[in-house]
């Protein structure tokens, strides 16, 4: 399952009331969330001039993932760009070593919401004998949803900057864009208004180099501060521009700070996620020669996903006598959380229960179902695990744990319920099923 995207699992919880002759027993299986599509699009790369070779018209094959694919109005969603296979190569005899290449692109958003977004990634890479083929490298970005529907995301124009001996640029472009659709998100109309967006006019430069920042959906006549980003915090990176009549915006912002990963736009003298817009991915570029004798050390934390584990997929709840009812009791299977992806989000952990289903069409009705919700924090972890509040679970749904967002976010959590159906006294005997359906946000 692709991870900080929406994560279903499914207990059958079963009721047995052994003085009507019934018996618990089978599980429902989990679905399997779909997998981001690999795609093969034709490629128009440009090697660099020295090289003395003439462009290569190739085929890459790349694939997008996204941290959420059912977001609500406002929400920022992070993508993940990869290129499994670029079309372009080492384009000279040299052997380039380890971690030389920065990669930047853009992903196209199509369907209800359009557009691009910029992307970049780190500069690490496998070293690269000369003429060799590149190898896969990701790029990250984010994109702030406008307009609940189908949002369709596919990969778009990328560039490889080397950084060794020469500064060097191979940039390719699709052919025939867009290149075929990788990944969709279905978004929902969440009540929220921020609509605001921002895309930058390049995704790299060198240090003091200046950026073109374009942004629609600002408030009319409002001055707007420009910043750089790295996570969560700002860098020393900063301008101003004003809103036009039609709350667009057009500026520029020099970037010096090395630390800047990406670049946002908001409203009044702090960022505010009510009235500001991005983070843009930025890659500055580091070219300041090293002193002679001296080496570059450097390294790098990578971003993990969101993603949750159960210790089993089926819940046994005590059997109640016939023309007795009172609650069937029971525990819900352990679920594991993991929140490997850094930044300043928080996650939600809800569940929501169909109708217990028995024989001749008999039925215990999905309110029934009551929990106790219960969740730890394992030591360490940056954020601290908050237990819904006991009651009904139902099908309109229930929280059963989540963290806040904060400046720094992440860790690993257990989950766990007390679990209790109120069966009505002269429920028809035989074996009752419901489904509990858990999703990860």
């Amino acid at each position: 399952m692709g991870s900080g995207t929406r994560r279903r699992h499914r207990w059958a919880a079963l009721l047995g009331a052994t003085a009507l002759a019934v018996t618990g027993g089978g599980a429902l299986a989990c679905p399997a969330s779909a997998e981001p599509q690999q795609v093969d699009f034709a490629t128009h790369c440009v090697p660099p001039p020295i090289a003395g070779i003439p462009p290569i018209d190739g085929t890459t094959t790349a694939k997008i993932a996204v941290d959420n694919a059912t977001p609500k109005v406002g929400d920022t969603v992070t993508v993940t760009y990869t290129v499994v296979k670029p079309a372009a190569s080492n384009p000279v005899d040299i052997a380039l070593p380890a971690d030389i290449m920065t990669p930047t692109g853009k992903v196209t958003l199509g369907g209800v919401q359009t557009g691009d977004i910029t992307v970049a990634g780190p500069k690490k890479n496998d070293p690269v004998p000369g003429k060799g083929a590149f190898p896969s490298f990701s790029m990250t970005g984010t994109f702030t949803v406008t307009t609940p529907g189908a949002i369709t995301l596919s990969p778009g124009d990328y560039n490889i900057h080397t950084s060794y001996i020469l500064e060097l640029d191979t940039p390719c472009t699709v052919t025939n864009p867009p290149a075929p659709v990788s990944e969709t998100v279905t978004a929902t109309d969440g009540g929220q208004t921020n609509n605001r967006a921002i895309s930058l006019g390049t995704a790299s430069g060198k240090p003091g180099d200046s950026v073109t920042v374009t942004g629609t959906n600002f408030t009319p006549g409002a001055a707007v501060t420009l910043a750089g980003r790295a996570g969560a915090a700002e860098t020393a990176d900063k301008g101003t521009t004003t809103a036009n009549a039609q709350g667009a915006i057009s500026g520029t912002l020099t970037v010096s700070d090395k630390a800047t990963t990406g670049v946002v736009a908001y409203e009044g003298s702090a960022w505010s996620d009510a009235k500001g817009a991005g983070p843009a991915a930025y890659v500055v570029i580091d070219d300041t020669p090293l002193p002679e004798g001296s080496q570059k050390v450097n390294s790098s934390v990578k971003a993990g996903t969101l993603s949750m584990t159960q210790a089993g997929d089926t819940v046994e709840l005590a059997a109640v006598d016939y023309g007795k009812g009172g609650f069937s009791r029971g525990s819900l299977q352990t679920v594991t959380v993991k929140d490997f992806r850094g930044g300043p989000a928080g996650w939600s952990l809800t569940g929501k229960v169909t109708d217990f289903a028995g024989p001749g069409g008999a039925k215990i009705d999905a309110a029934k179902l009551g929990w106790t919700p219960v969740c730890a924090t394992k030591t360490g972890s940056p954020s601290t695990c908050q237990p819904g509040s006991p009651g009904s679970v139902g099908s309109a749904g229930a929280t059963l744990a989540s963290t806040p967002n904060g400046t720094q976010t992440g860790g690993e959590f257990t989950v766990d319920a007390r679990l209790s159906l109120n069966v009505p006294a002269f429920t028809p005997p035989g074996t009752y099923s419901g489904v509990l359906t858990l999703t990860l946000t």
